[in-house]
C-alpha cells in the first residue's frame, strides 16, 4: 500500500485544466543556497545532497546542506535565516502547533510553509537490534528504547510505537541521546534496542552489517485498537506497507506506519520568488536526481501530500497551480491550517504580558493554546 494523504495521480493532474494561471515564471535561483536536514548519512541529508547536485548541473547553484542532529538545531538556523529551507521531518509538525520543545518560551508555535514533500516506499518506524529478540510490538516490554533530546518527532515516533502495543515509556528503559547519529551509534554498540528512523536510513545500513543485526516489527493495520492508540500520539501518521529500506523488499514488507519525508519547508514569510523557483526547480527537474538514492522516486508528483498537517507557502502553491494539480478543496484545507497557525501565534502573544515564570511557562502556554483552540471549535 502506497500512502497518500490529499495526493494526486498524474493522470488526474493532466485533467485539471489550467487555463486562466498566470504564465509560468523562470526559474532564477541565488548562487548559493543553504538548506538544513538530519545527520549526514541520514536519508534526508543524502537525498538533499542528490538534488543539490542536480541544482548545481542545471542552474549552476551550490546547495550547501547544513546538518542538525534535532529538530531544535535543524529549526534555528532556518529561523535566523541562515538557511532558507529545511529538509525536515514531523517536527515540523510540533513547531508549527509549539508542542513540545516547541513550548517553551523561546520558540513557540512557528509559522512554517510547505513547498512539497516526498514520500517513497519506505516507512518512518521503530527500528530493533536482532539480537533483542522484539518479533512483536508487545515484545518492547523492558527492552532499552532510544530517543532524542531535542527531537520531538523521534520521541514521539517512539511513544506511537509503544502506544500500538499497549505499551507506554514507563513500560521499557529508556536511554536518551544527543542526537539521531548517536543513537543509532547506541544501536550498534549494544547500548539500545530499539530506535525511529526510516528504513531507508544510512545508520541502519550499520546496524544491520553488526553482529546485532536488524530486525523491524510489525504494526500490523489489522490492529484497530492498535492503530487508535498510535492516532491519539501521532495523528500525523498513516498506515503504510514498506518494501524499501534495510532488510526489507518485496518479498520481506515491514506493516506499520510513516509519514512523508523529507518534507521541504521554509518559513512564511520567505522571498516568494526564491520559494516559487526552488519549488519548480525539484519537480521540473525529477527526472535528473529520481535514480540517485533509492527513496527519490518519493519526489515524483504523484506520490505529493497536499493536504497534510502545515499550510502550503503561497508561492509554491502558486507553481501547483500552474501544473494543475491544485484544487479548491486544497486551497479550503490550507486556509484552515493557515487559520489555526494565525490562531495560535495570537494566544502566543497573549503570554508576554502574563509574568509567567520560567519554569512555568510550558504547562501554562498548553492551557492557553488549547482555550484558544476550542474557542475557534479547532481540535487542540
Amino acid at each position: 500500500m502506497r500512502m497518500k494523504l490529499g495526493s494526486i495521480s498524474v493522470a488526474s493532474a493532466i485533467a485539471f485544466s489550467i487555463t486562466g494561471f498566470a504564465a509560468a515564471d523562470e526559474v532564477k535561483l541565488p548562487s548559493t543556497i543553504a538548506w538544513s536536514a538530519y545527520n549526514t548519512g541520514t536519508t534526508g541529508y543524502n537525498q538533499s545532497v542528490a538534488i543539490g547536485k542536480t541544482l548545481k548541473d542545471k542552474y549552476g547553484v551550490s546547495l550547501r546542506v547544513v546538518p542538525g542532529k534535532n529538530d531544535i538545531s535543524r529549526m534555528a538556523p532556518l529561523r535566523s535565516n541562515k538557511v532558507q529551507f529545511i529538509a525536515n521531518g514531523g517536527g515540523t509538525y510540533f513547531a508549527s502547533e509549539g508542542l513540545y520543545n516547541f513550548a517553551a518560551k523561546a520558540w513557540g508555535p512557528q509559522k512554517l510553509r510547505l513547498l512539497m514533500s516526498a514520500t517513497s516506499d519506505a516507512n518512518i518506524s521503530l527500528g530493533t537490534a536482532a539480537d533483542a529478540n522484539i518479533k512483536t510490538m508487545k515484545d518492547l516490554k523492558g527492552k532499552r528504547v532510544g530517543i532524542v533530546r531535542g527531537s520531538p518527532a523521534l520521541t514521539i515516533g517512539a511513544e506511537a510505537a509503544l502506544a500500538f502495543a499497549g505499551l507506554t515509556f514507563d513500560d521499557v528503559e529508556v536511554i536518551e541521546f544527543g542526537g539521531y547519529g548517536a543513537m543509532w551509534k547506541g544501536m550498534v554498540s549494544g547500548q539500545v534496542d530499539a530506535a525511529v528512523a526510516s528504513t531507508v536510513s544510512g545508520p541502519t545500513k550499520k546496524l544491520q552489517a553488526s553482529p546485532r543485526g536488524i530486525f523491524w516489527p510489525d504494526w500490523p493495520h489489522s490492529d484497530k485498537a492498535g492503530w487508535d492508540r498510535v492516532k491519539k500520539i501521532a495523528p500525523y501518521y498513516v498506515q503504510h506497507t514498506a518494501t524499501l529500506g534495510t532488510g526489507l523488499s518485496k518479498d520481506t514488507p515491514q506493516e506499520a506506519g510513516a509519514y512523508p519525508y523529507p518534507i521541504l519547508i521554509t518559513r512564511d514569510d520567505q522571498d516568494p520568488s526564491l520559494v516559487y523557483s526552488m519549488t519548480k526547480a525539484i519537480h521540473s527537474e525529477y527526472d535528473n536526481y529520481k535514480d540517485a538514492l533509492p527513496a527519490m522516486p518519493g519526489w515524483a508528483l504523484d506520490r505529493q501530500t497536499f493536504q497534510w498537517a502545515v499550510p502550503y507557502h503561497e508561492a509554491a502553491i502558486k507553481y501547483w497551480k500552474e501544473v494543475g494539480v491544485w484544487t479548491a478543496e486544497m486551497d479550503a484545507h490550507n486556509d484552515g491550517l493557515i487559520d489555526r497557525q494565525n490562531t495560535l501565534a495570537a494566544a502566543w502573544a497573549t503570554m508576554a504580558s502574563m509574568n509567567v515564570a520560567d519554569d512555568d511557562y510550558k504547562a501554562e502556554w498548553l492551557k492557553v493554546r488549547a482555550a484558544a483552540l476550542k474557542e475557534k471549535g479547532m481540535n487542540p
